[in-house]
């Protein structure tokens, strides 16, 4: 990693001049243009073809883009025409590519102005060179290969529902794997690496402005309006990464200790602040730097830990190497470093932390007059009847719904928290009873945010204390999901139980209430976790066994549902019984069902022989505009429930379930050349 001593300015033609290796390229004349006079690189070409772009270059659609990527040098380092062979090979000729980060980095440059003496790497999260992981880093162009890789038999469930177009799973924040969240941190990256361009409605600024400007609270349409923002932000995700869906956060698991949640998790783990190898790198090599003795004491003991605000964070810092560091530019360059570590993390973020006018500590309780949601506050939520009690009246007799103060109201509350050591908060934001003044702390006027000043600041309040900030969080998005989450569950208890006004719009898209009702529609369910097994219906399946599936801690310590899915299973000639096995995998026809590790069975109604031509029983090929209702023998999922065998077997200190299929015919005989199927899953719900 370069040292910030180092100019960008030589950072590019080091990265150039590496790339070019030993060529004797000339390039029409100008030899190694990068290494050039500054303002002679910026009037270079190549037969005609400008290297570095003018300012305000203007898009085919006329808007202006940016100048990085409209510079010859960065086209041809990606191999763009006319880079692409048409007229020039890729850059730098006779040499090796340029790998993508460092071509982003150049172009960073170029959209900074080509500064000559610029020592900051400005850019929202800061780009540091990943450390040495068992996980492959996770790129644009990698993004679906390392699952595929990294799962070669027990696969997420997203990486083969987007495979095989079937609906996605929104997953619980805590029952995800090390790569499913790294996926998910890349997306994020994605989207803020956007906010450089104002007007792209794709950035996460302008996805999170969207809230800002039309949130629905306090009446039905809160609930309907967040179902479609959260669709919308999660189709943002999967243009960067089609297989990520947005998970939800559980707040009354037992590692929250609901009853005194200052004990507990505050937040998830995934959402807190940490270092890693590359962080301590860029610290001892930044601009004010870490001295090497700091840095191997951070190293030795706090990577590995978990801080869920800033102030916890820097509390340890300054425990082991005194306040020096974690104050003015040195404290900044932390920040910087837990950004570009963990983009769900954000310092504008206090949970659980709160305090008097006077400063001394106190709890979300006393100050707020709010508790943090228990158990059995869900459940009374759960068993409400009508709409309105549960998400809001209608216009017409309008009231908060019970869902929409607490969790809702209190899950803003708790996250956002309050600084306990803010920087000369305004007069006005002090005055007065603080659980009054609480919005007065969140600045909105006038703030830019996600720049990384922003990120620097230390307010009174976190932001999401406020409806108008609350979306800059990444923390808003598991927490509103899990309110989705907990409408779809009273949904299934109280199918009749819908807002009145199912015609209204949802502002500002085209969608109305009516169309939020099945969440099927927008391609998502909820599991709390799922394990595929891809099969493949080359060939037939007789005895399935699964290879062990190791269930996280998470899952094991509650769920409300287990059950076996058989994935894409064709119309079968034959009728059959498919009995389920956990943990016996030599179980056959033979077996009893009174065995303790029987879990249940599905019976397939088979199709008998062909009474038409040739092809007549095959599955048609969708054309477009192709009308016609679904053929009877597409294939099909088919469930089956194995909740009581997998809570027992877990209960008795099994940590893993092995799933076996045994295929029956009528005659109670095994079938070994009949079932064949794309994939088999094990699914957790709660």
């Amino acid at each position: 990693m370069p040292s910030e001593s180092t100019t960008r300015y030589q950072r590019v033609k080091d990265i150039l001049n590496r790339a070019a290796g030993a060529s004797k390229a000339d390039y029409g004349g100008e030899g190694r243009f990068w290494n050039l006079p500054l303002d002679d690189l910026k009037q270079a070409e190549i037969h005609g073809t400008r290297l570095i772009a003018k300012a305000g270059t203007k898009s085919c659609c006329g808007t202006e883009t940016s100048r990085g990527e409209a510079s010859g040098l960065v086209q041809g380092l990606r191999g763009a025409a006319p880079f692409d062979g048409s007229r020039f090979p890729r850059l730098p000729w006779g040499g090796t590519a340029v790998a993508d980060d460092d071509i982003r980095f150049i172009a960073d440059w170029i959209d900074d102005g080509l500064p000559a003496e610029d020592r900051e790497i400005a850019s929202y999260p800061l780009k540091v060179e990943t450390a040495s992981t068992s996980l492959e880093p996770i790129r644009a162009d990698n993004v679906e290969a390392a699952a595929g890789v990294t799962h070669s038999l027990v696969t997420g469930a997203n990486e083969y529902a987007y495979e095989h177009g079937e609906i996605k799973q929104r997953m619980n924040l805590d029952c995800m794997s090390e790569l499913q969240l790294e996926k998910l941190r890349f997306a994020f990256r994605e989207m803020y690496a956007l906010n450089k361009w104002p007007e792209d409605i794709r950035s996460y600024n302008n996805v999170a402005l969207i809230h800002q400007n039309h949130c629905q609270h306090g009446w039905e349409r809160f609930l309907p309006w967040h179902r479609i923002y959260l669709y919308e932000f999660e189709q943002a995700l999967q243009d960067h990464c089609p297989d990520v869906t947005m998970p939800y956060w559980d707040w009354i698991m037992p590692q929250y200790v609901p009853e005194h949640p200052e004990r507990g998790w505050i937040i998830p783990k995934s959402f807190q602040a940490f270092l890693t190898d590359a962080s301590i790198v860029y610290l001892k090599e930044a601009t004010p730097s870490l001295p090497a003795k700091a840095a191997r004491t951070l190293q030795k003991e706090m990577l590995g830990e978990h801080f869920s605000s800033q102030e916890r964070f820097f509390a340890r810092v300054t425990e082991l190497i005194g306040n020096t560091y974690t104050e003015g530019e040195h404290r900044h360059r932390f920040i910087d470093a837990l950004l570009a570590s963990n983009s769900l993390w954000y310092p504008l973020r206090y949970p659980g932390e709160y305090h008097t006018s006077d400063g001394k500590p106190s709890t979300l309780n006393k100050v707020i007059h709010y508790h943090y949601p228990k158990p059995e506050d869900i459940e009374e939520i759960l068993a409400l009847r009508t709409f309105r009690d549960f998400g809001g009246g209608s216009l017409y007799n309008d009231s908060f719904g019970f869902i929409d103060q607490n969790p809702h109201n209190t899950m803003h509350l708790w996250t956002g928290g309050m600084n306990p050591h803010p920087v000369t908060p305004a007069p006005e934001e002090l005055e007065g009873d603080m659980g009054q003044a609480r919005n007065k702390g969140v600045k909105v006027a006038g703030r830019r945010f996600h720049t990384r000043e922003d990120m620097y600041t230390e307010p009174v309040f976190g932001d999401m204390f406020s409806n108008l900030t609350a979306s800059f969080d990444p923390v808003f998005w598991p927490i509103h999901v899990n309110v989705d989450r907990l409408w779809w569950e009273w949904s299934e208890m109280h199918p009749q139980g819908v807002p009145q006004d199912l015609d209204s719009v949802l502002t500002p898209w085209s969608y109305t209430i009516a169309d939020t009702l099945d969440i099927s529609r927008f391609g998502y369910e909820y599991v709390r976790s799922t394990y595929v097994l891809p099969v493949g219906l080359e060939t037939p399946v007789g005895r399935f066994v699964s290879k062990p599936i190791d269930v996280a801690k998470t899952v094991r310590g509650a769920f409300r549902q287990a059950e076996v899915r058989l994935h894409r299973v064709p119309q079968l000639p034959r009728s059959c019984f498919i009995r389920v096995f956990l943990n016996l995998p030599d179980a056959n026809a033979e077996t009893s069902i009174e065995d303790s590790h029987y879990a249940g069975y599905l019976a397939v109604f088979g199709h008998g022989p062909c009474i038409g031509g040739p092809g007549h029983c095959e599955v048609p090929g969708r054309r477009k505009y192709d009308l016609r209702p679904r053929n009877h023998n597409t294939p099909r999922n088919h469930r089956i429930s194995v909740t009581k065998t997998a809570k027992k077997l877990l209960a008795a200190g099994a940590t893993s379930l092995q799933i076996t299929l045994v295929v029956i015919g009528v005659d109670y005989r095994e079938e070994n050349e009949l079932l064949r199927l794309e994939g088999v899953s094990l699914n957790f719900l709660d």
